[in-house]
């Protein structure tokens, strides 16, 4: 045989052509989805209608206030209906109050003694409140024989004092 009747192997393509039919053929098909996709018809979608919400108060100490009024109107109601006594109440109260000043103004009240909100120079009203109506109830010794009836109402008036008056 002569070197003329050699076989020769196949004409090989390179690598970049396979790729470039691979992506044309890809742009087709993600061009055929997008057409389909554009062209279809929309579909309504159905919202329901928002509830009639009354706008929120724009102060924030507005409504820090009327939530704390609330409290203490119903630990004055349970008085008068006479779920608790005079020293409960105050003392229920005290802490109202103390969460108030701190819930407002960040003061530790809570955990402060009379002497201590004395020294900060804290509202005379708190301290007014809390030396003539709440320390006297919660600290006596004995019960007084009869309750007073003004108990714990005068602490609700004093607790309000606080609450409104407030800075």
């Amino acid at each position: 045989m002569s070197g003329t009747d050699e076989l020769y192997p196949p004409a090989q393509y390179g690598w970049g052509w396979i790729l470039l039919a691979i992506g044309v053929l890809a742009l087709i098909a993600g061009l055929a989805w997008l057409v389909v996709v554009l062209t279809r018809p929309r579909r309504a979608i159905a919202f329901a209608a928002p509830a009639a919400v009354p706008a929120p108060p724009t102060d924030v100490a507005t409504v820090l206030r009327q939530e704390y009024l609330g409290t203490i109107a119903q630990i004055e109601a349970d008085y008068r209906a006479g779920l608790t006594d005079a020293r409960r109440a105050n003392l229920d109260l005290s802490r109202v109050v103390r969460g108030f000043v701190n819930e407002y103004s960040g003061i530790e009240a809570p955990v402060l003694a009379l002497d201590d909100l004395v020294r900060l120079g804290v509202h005379p009203s708190l301290i007014d409140a809390i030396g003539r109506n709440y320390y006297p109830s919660i600290f006596r010794r004995a019960a007084p024989s009869p309750e007073p009836v003004e108990g714990a109402l005068v602490g609700a008036d004093a607790a309000r004092t606080v609450v409104t008056t407030w800075y």
